[in-house]
């Protein structure tokens, strides 16, 4: 094989990036075991009664010894809610005992500076509401009352999110970064100083846009905002046309106005090339008939105010440009008081005081509602970190995570399979719509609407069902199995053979990786004349897959010896998810994110735009934000990265035709691109949810293939089943989900999704707090959704196996976030 340089999976297909992220909370892993009273749990398990009906599938008697983990209960089945006598009594008062220390450690918590200055920055009412009078209660059992027991419970919660979820926000989920070392032994954790490194408070998107439209209402700035042409309308000479509509005519003074519509002429730029034409009032009638935007627009990005304050730079009348940059430098004082805030008083005080002076400068509320509509960020500000702790990640990683590579080898095939049925039927509306002439980006598009939110969902479902059939057979999973262990030759070898990857190849491959032959899936987009298609007829994204892997290990030195697995976590496919703003904008080097970028891309790229935000999987903080001033941007609808930036079309002055059997479109400067890359972002959402290598079953086992967990084992039950929840007795409640869990034979640690609630969350079953969590989640459930089943799935690694650490050694959970890249051949 041709020796190459980078970090590669053995089959030489799929190199990864050499830096990766390191995801992870802002509070030890071993904060969340506070709230697990020592003895309750084995108190609690005297009371589970052994002669309950025998599980079905999935209990504790299906595999004797080999689910539950040695921390499950032996007996197997319900709880001894009838239990009374002396034996019971003795443990209510060690249960009602346990239940008052737990309250003090959540008062513990409560008071930490650190965690009230997390929850200032998540929701600072519940400071007031929530935090403050459970501080000002005294623990008592008599004194546990409804309104105290809740309290506890919400500092529970967020406690647990803190401790335990590998998240991104904030300091309490600060931004880490790695690199592959393969001269390392293991991992080697450089702990840095503190827990941050940096911290950034950045303006929410909206916030500026609210301002901007302030401006925008002031008459002394309107013939300094550039109106341009909605990217969907076509114009040749007076002649204009909107997809789906005839073609209408325009008068002289529209057409000769419209041609100067380009988004980067102001209005009065505009009337001094067009004397005699009344332009403010053609662009109003333009305006009205949808063919121009006409309004001060605030380009998507990070910095938002930064754009705003170079188009008041543009202003060229200084008395009408003072007040407004005056405000702008209003809110951006307010915003550095922010960053430099610490604490949660002085957090909560700058805030305030910030949101006060952008409601009297905007007259917009200063938080959202929440909407289906509407990313995330309700708050005019957020606040991103970065680690100190940094990570090397060298042989014994690497070795360990070769069998990702036939999950990556099918996932190549389930995109490319996506963009096949997507493309076959786009081709149908092209020829349709060829017949009657030359054919735009903005009428294919539309024409196009009824395939990618209609039919193209309907054809990724039947690929998923055919991608679950193809792993059934991959895997061989025996009914009713706990654990189930495969090779990396057996499980690449039935890739290869059930995918038609070509997978397998390394499977015997020298175990660094170095080498490989990288059997490609065509070129990447290019310029002038050679359109290209992507990975496999895919899109271009589709060439990256960005994984989650955890290291369970009780430390770094475990890992050297060999003493720890991998676990694999979500599989984000078709997309390069450190690309995002949230990533790119934390890391200490950013031209080094470019560079492999530049790697994987030599020539340009086509990237549509999108939308500022829309639901919670588009916002400023997960916009791509590694373009490069030589990629396109198509505006199909939207047009949010401003009217000014080079190599931005718009999707009416784009051709769509035929390249040597392929469907290409071709930009007004002659570069040309497969057409599929225009449906970029609509199929990365359809394809980011297919990848499922095992049934939805009721329970499904731990896979593991050599050193890899590539599926935990998971319960889906319905809500009626977790009966224990209506128990209305706190400590029958705790005895009844200890017997429910080991009925299951679920281990003690657990994450638990239901469909009424907007995440995951963890749950320890020695911890009655959080057994209360999980016992009024449900409840909430099944009020709302009578069917709807709760998934739950063991947590791996455990509190326990944390071995990412802080200058003082406290030790944190983690995952690393890896990119992948199919090469080209």
């Amino acid at each position: 094989m041709e020796e190459r340089d980078g970090v590669w999976l053995p089959g030489g297909r799929w190199r990864l990036w050499e830096q990766f992220a390191l995801r992870g909370p802002g509070f030890p892993a071993s904060g969340v075991l506070r709230l697990a009273p020592p003895g309750l749990a084995e108190a609690a398990d005297k009371f589970v009664s052994l002669d309950a009906p025998e599980p079905g599938p999935g209990g504790a008697g299906s595999a004797p010894g080999a689910g539950a983990g040695a921390d499950a209960p032996a007996a197997r089945a319900g709880a001894g809610a009838d239990a009374d006598g002396d034996e019971w009594a003795g443990f209510a008062a060690l249960f009602a005992d346990a239940a008052v220390e737990s309250a003090h450690a959540l008062q513990d918590i409560a008071r930490t500076p650190a965690f009230r200055e997390a929850v200032a920055w998540q929701n600072r009412p519940v400071l007031t509401s929530g935090v403050a009078p459970f501080l000002a209660w005294t623990p008592t059992a008599a004194g546990r009352t409804s309104m105290p027991r809740q309290r506890e419970e919400l500092v529970a919660h967020y406690w647990q999110r803190f401790c335990v979820k590998n998240d991104t926000i904030g300091f309490f989920g600060p931004v880490g970064w790695g690199r592959w070392d393969l001269a390392a032994p293991g991992v080697e954790v450089e702990p840095g100083e503190g827990l941050t490194a940096a911290t950034e408070v950045y303006f929410a998107g909206w916030a500026i846009d609210a301002l901007a439209a302030r401006m925008d209402a002031d008459p002394a700035l309107r013939e300094w905002v550039a109106p341009r042409r909605v990217p969907f309308v076509r114009v040749s000479g007076t002649e204009v046309t909107v997809p789906g509509r005839p073609a209408r005519t325009a008068g002289p003074d529209a057409a000769a106005v419209l041609a100067l519509c380009d988004g980067r002429r102001p209005v009065r730029e505009i009337r001094s090339a067009l004397p005699g034409v009344d332009v403010p009032a053609v662009l109003a009638d333009l305006v009205a008939r949808r063919w121009v935007v006409w309004k001060l627009e605030v380009p998507a990005g990070a910095r938002p105010e930064r754009a705003l304050r170079e188009w008041l730079g543009r202003v060229g009348d200084a008395r009408a440009r003072r007040p407004w940059l005056a405000a702008l430098d209003s809110l951006e004082r307010g915003r550095d008081r922010v960053r430099e805030a610490a604490g949660a008083d002085r957090v909560v005080a700058a805030l305030t005081e910030l949101e006060g002076a952008f409601a009297g400068l905007t007259e917009t509320a200063a938080v959202r509602e929440k909407s289906a509509g509407t990313a995330p960020c309700r708050a005019v500000v957020y606040a991103d970190c970065r680690r100190s702790a940094t990570v090397r990640a060298g042989r014994a990683v690497h070795e360990a995570l070769a069998p990702l590579e036939p999950l990556l080898d099918a996932s190549a095939w389930l995109t490319a399979r996506l963009a096949e049925a997507v493309t076959a039927e786009a081709r149908e509306v092209y020829a349709r719509l060829a017949a009657d002439g030359p054919v735009d980006l903005a009428s294919f598009w539309f024409a196009c609407m009824p395939v990618l939110h209609g039919t193209a969902r309907a054809r990724a479902d039947a690929l998923q069902r055919e991608f679950g059939e193809r792993w059934a057979s991959v895997l061989e999973v025996p009914p009713d199995a706990r654990r189930v262990s495969r090779s990396l030759a057996e499980v690449a070898g039935r890739v290869a053979e059930r995918f038609g990857t070509g997978a397998g190849s390394g499977a015997g491959a020298g175990a660094d990786g170095g080498t490989g032959s990288g059997a490609g899936r065509g070129a990447d987009a290019g310029t002038g004349g050679g359109a290209a298609q992507g990975a496999g007829g895919a899109w271009t994204a589709a060439r990256y897959v960005s994984p989650d892997v955890m290291v369970a290990a009780t430390g770094a030195e475990a890992v050297e010896r060999g003493d720890f697995q991998l676990v694999l976590g979500e599989l984000h496919l078709a997309a390069n998810t450190l690309g995002a703003s949230l990533f790119v904008h934390q890391h200490p080097d950013r031209g080094a994110l470019v560079r492999l970028t530049d790697r994987d891309h030599p020539r340009p790229r086509l990237m549509p735009l999108l939308p500022k935000e829309h639901r919670s999987r588009l916002s400023a903080r997960t916009r791509h934000a590694l373009v490069r001033p030589q990629d396109y941007h198509v505006a199909l609808v939207d047009l949010t990265s401003g009217a000014g930036r080079p190599r931005t079309v718009l999707s009416a002055d784009v051709a769509v035709t035929e390249r040597d059997g392929r469907l290409v479109v071709v930009l007004p400067d002659g570069a040309e691109f497969a057409a599929v890359d225009v449906f970029a972002h609509v199929l990365t959402t359809l394809a980011m949810d297919l990848f499922r290598i095992l049934p939805e079953d009721g329970h499904t086992p731990r896979v593991t293939v050599d050193r890899l967990v590539v599926a935990r084992e998971t319960w889906r039950l319905p809500g009626a089943g977790l009966d224990f929840a209506g128990e209305k007795d706190e400590a029958r409640r705790f005895v009844r989900a200890r017997a429910w869990r080991a009925r299951h034979g679920m281990p003690r640690f657990v994450f638990v999704a239901l469909p009424t609630e907007p995440r995951p969350f963890y749950v320890d079953f020695d911890s009655p707090v959080y057994v209360n969590i999980l016992a009024k989640a449900v409840r909430r459930m099944v009020r709302r959704e009578p069917e709807a089943r709760a998934v739950v799935t063991e947590m791996l690694p455990t509190p326990e196996q944390a071995w990412l650490v802080d200058d003082e050694g406290r030790a944190y959970t983690s995952e690393l976030r890896f990119v992948a890249v199919e090469e080209e051949g």
